[in-house]
């Protein structure tokens, strides 16, 4: 059954009512359309009382069945948007939230001012979205993006792909909870959105998160911390001398992470909060860099 682009809209829109207020029903279902037509928000309002093919129709209808059943937004588009760029997603990495824009501008921050052609390392990187980020506005920074997943790995080579950056930027292998290969290197940066959801907290994750969204990526520890202690202990044998340490973290666990880093001989320098005001990174240095 055809539809006006107006008419599929609101249909679309309605039935996710039933589950979402209305400025969030009104964008799923914008973005469903746009996505599943290739017209921009403008062309859709233009074409509002033109008839939507059938194929379009379809699947818009398929897309909703799979919203009304919990399934996030990102992975129903199969792409979702991190700091201006484009990024494919899928159930086997993390969906780029805004809370971790808090670590990503720390580190651009901090690597501006790093040495010519700095080396930095995203651990953990999933999609590649904070390493991808940095590599775009610190323009002579190496970026080694790594993590255990291969399929996560995956979904981070077609971003640096998509996104023109692999002159500058590789993927590698890597567990955060084991020393680091020698291959990898010295980095004047790391940086880290490690898992970080403790064992209580994953009990009561939203159902979108808790069913849809990998657990490898979530669960840190029972008490969420057992990356920060792996990271913080065996990856200073990664820094150059006086390298730099850039870490997400989840609500509550600031003064525990700062602990743990500097139980290992690290510095805090700066404490920084995410755009709901919840404190969510640190940015530390390990040693002193030689002069």
């Amino acid at each position: 059954m055809v539809k006006q682009y107006g008419e599929l809209y609101l249909d679309t829109r309605r039935a996710l009512l039933a589950t979402e207020d209305a400025q969030q029903a009104g964008f799923m279902a914008r973005s469903l359309l746009c996505h599943v037509s290739g017209k921009s928000q403008e062309a859709v309002l233009a074409d509002r009382e033109l008839y939507a093919s059938e194929k379009v129709v379809e699947a818009v209808e398929v897309g909703l069945r799979r919203l009304l059943d919990g399934e996030p937004l990102a992975y129903v588009l199969g792409e979702w948007e991190f700091y201006g760029l484009p990024l494919y997603v899928t159930p086997d990495v993390l969906i780029p939230r805004d809370d971790t824009c808090a670590v990503t501008e720390l580190a651009i921050r901090q690597g501006l001012f790093l040495d010519q052609d700095p080396r930095i390392l995203d651990l953990c990187c999933g999609s590649g979205c904070i390493g991808l980020a940095i590599a775009s506005r610190v323009k002579d920074a190496r970026v080694t993006l790594a993590d255990l997943s291969k399929n996560a790995l995956g979904i981070a080579k077609e971003n640096t792909a998509r996104n023109k950056l692999s002159g500058r930027v590789r993927c590698v292998q890597a567990d955060a909870l084991q020393p680091p290969a020698p291959f990898l290197g010295k980095f004047d940066m790391i940086v880290s959105n490690p898992p970080y959801v403790t064992g209580a907290e994953m009990e009561q994750l939203p159902r979108s998160v808790r069913d849809f969204e990998p657990r490898m990526a979530l669960y840190g520890g029972e008490d969420g911390l057992d990356f920060y202690r792996a990271i913080a202990r065996n990856y200073a044998a990664a820094f150059k001398p006086g390298g730099y340490l850039c870490l997400e973290f989840g609500m509550g666990q600031g003064s525990a992470v700062c602990r743990i880093l500097e139980e290992n001989g690290y510095t805090i320098l700066e404490r920084t909060r995410d755009y709901n005001d919840r404190e969510r990174a640190v940015l530390a240095q390990y040693g002193r860099k030689e002069d």
